[in-house]
């Protein structure tokens, strides 16, 4: 295996026009022979670069609106040829095929018409076809062909060229072949899985996925695992698409609880009220709205203030500069929020490890989305859970029915609940939690859990009694026994909302009624694995 291979001959073609000019031009100074097409070759052309069109070279028109151009044997054996392989180099001497030692291709926009919304027959224009092909080809005779897809790699081949006095490494030009396999690869999944939804498949036979680099991380959950976060490009407002504008670089665990907390605290309109979500390892340790976003911070906080300590803060409005004073005076990993006033971003900065990523918005949490989760041997896959529950979709089931006041802190326990991990129990009192019981093995268990961090967190604030004392409850799925409930009412609940259909349901609702609490059922549940 040679390690040099000279490049003399060059394919341009892209729909990308970033850096065309100054590529070509570079490689023109070098003596490569300069191919491409139609409007490559003009963008070329008019800057002055030496160009010779696809068309010259298999003496065949570009036809068809230009989908048929480069699928031919002169461009595809000049590309596949063996260089040390008798047949094939005779083969192109007999055939008029010229080796082709650079391709460089970036593909018809696909995916950035499936993000501003094109039409069924727009997006089919958009397939490309010729691109593929040629860079699978170049990548598969990476032997003697370097294959450049991404715009961010040209002054990687410049400096290659450079460094071998115009050649090109064995090891350049496997790794470019691995990136041009990998972009052929994701752009095919994302037009089967576009395909897939434009004629209503939910189980396509086969299923892609693809995703692209964002960060290298220095180590996932634990620091012996090898991490990385990658984009999917739904462009859906949240840490993924955030403006980082200061502190440390985020880890794995930063990432994965933001995001929690950001698309917890997307429940809550913004143009209702403000609303603060503080997570700690993907669970909510206080949530809240208040009339200002200061004072939503403050009850948030003092849900559970020993676990707020290095936790995660998510706003649905832009953080302002009362709210950043209250927010530094403990240590806090992250803030998200659609956005910053000068005021507090100028707060911020004198706490220099701590991380501040703006959205400038808030996703849609409504909107559908596809889950996975990696199993051994295979993947599970899933819409996201955008269940909403309203107050026409509640039904009464005590003798005693909710205050508006009592409905209010239910709906708002509700969708708390839906972003706990399960077992989820959560007491909400006044706009706020005041106790979460989550991910514990029974639904008994996270009853106490949220009761005692109740009790615990009103002794700190100086209260006589528990912060739960007339509390609303929210259950993420049914009560299979009447306990969770008798220990939500013990630890002051006086109403309930959970989704009912257990096979003891009226033994709950008896229960209920024998303690005078008001009871809802909303006929869904909000499982959180």
């Amino acid at each position: 295996m040679q390690d040099l291979a000279p490049l003399r001959r060059a394919l341009l073609s892209v729909s990308d026009k970033t850096g065309l000019v100054e590529l070509g031009q570079a490689l023109a100074a070098r003596g490569v022979e300069i191919l491409s097409t139609g409007g490559s070759a003009k963008t070329l052309r008019d800057a002055g670069v030496a160009v010779k069109d696809v068309a010259e070279v298999t003496e065949f028109p570009e036809m068809m609106d230009g989908r048929v151009k480069t699928l031919h044997p002169r461009v595809h054996g000049g590309l596949l040829a063996l260089r040390d392989n008798e047949a094939h180099v005779a083969a192109m001497q007999d055939h008029g095929i010229g080796a082709i030692d650079l391709l460089v291709v970036n593909l018809y926009p696909f995916e950035a018409a499936l993000a501003r919304g094109a039409d069924y027959d727009e997006m089919i224009e958009n397939i490309d076809i010729g691109g593929p092909a040629m860079i699978r080809a170049a990548a598969k005779n990476h032997a003697f062909v370097t294959t450049i897809v991404d715009v961010q790699d040209y002054d990687a081949l410049l400096a290659e060229l450079d460094a071998n006095d115009g050649q090109t490494s064995y090891g350049f030009r496997q790794r470019q072949a691995q990136i041009a396999y990998a972009r052929t690869g994701a752009y095919d999944a994302a037009v089967s899985t576009w395909m897939a939804g434009a004629v209503n498949e939910p189980t396509p036979r086969r299923r892609a996925f693809a995703g692209e680099l964002k960060q290298t991380l220095r180590y996932g959950e634990n620091s012996h695992q090898q991490a990385a976060f990658y984009t999917d490009g739904s462009h859906r407002p949240g840490v993924a698409t955030a403006t980082q504008l200061q502190g440390k670089e985020l880890s794995y665990n930063n990432i994965n609880d933001t995001d929690a907390a950001f698309e917890l605290v997307a429940e809550f309109d913004p143009a209702d009220t403000p609303a603060v979500a503080i997570i700690k390892h993907a669970n909510p340790c206080g949530v809240a709205k208040g009339a200002t976003l200061v004072e939503a911070y403050q009850k948030a906080f003092d849900c559970d203030r020993t676990s707020a300590f290095g936790g995660i803060v998510a706003l649905n409005q832009p953080l302002d500069a009362e709210t950043a004073t209250k927010i530094v005076e403990i240590f806090t990993e992250v803030v998200i929020a659609p956005g910053a006033s000068e005021a507090a971003k100028e707060i911020f900065a004198a706490k220099k490890n701590l991380r501040l990523l703006l959205t400038d918005g808030l996703p849609d949490v409504r909107k559908p989305l596809t889950a996975y989760k990696q199993v051994a041997g295979g993947v599970l896959v899933q819409d996201k859970d955008v269940g909403y529950v309203g107050m026409d979709d509640l039904k009464v089931v005590t003798e005693k029915a909710p205050t508006e006041a009592q409905m209010r802190d239910l709906l708002f326990a509700w969708k708390v609940a839906k972003h706990v991990k399960s077992n989820a129990i959560v007491y909400v009192k006044d706009q706020a939690t005041v106790g979460v019981g989550a991910g514990q093995m029974s639904r008994l268990d996270s009853a106490n859990v949220a009761a005692s961090k109740a009790g615990r967190m009103a002794a700190d604030l100086g209260l006589a009694e528990s912060l739960a004392k007339g509390c609303a409850v929210a259950s993420d799925a049914f009560f299979p026994f009447a306990d969770g409930l008798l220990e939500a009412a013990a630890a002051g609940g006086t109403c309930v909302i959970q989704p009912g259909g257990s096979m003891r349901d009226q033994e709950v609702i008896d229960a209920a009624n024998e303690k005078g609490l008001a009871m809802v059922f909303t006929g869904m549940r909000h499982f959180r694995h």
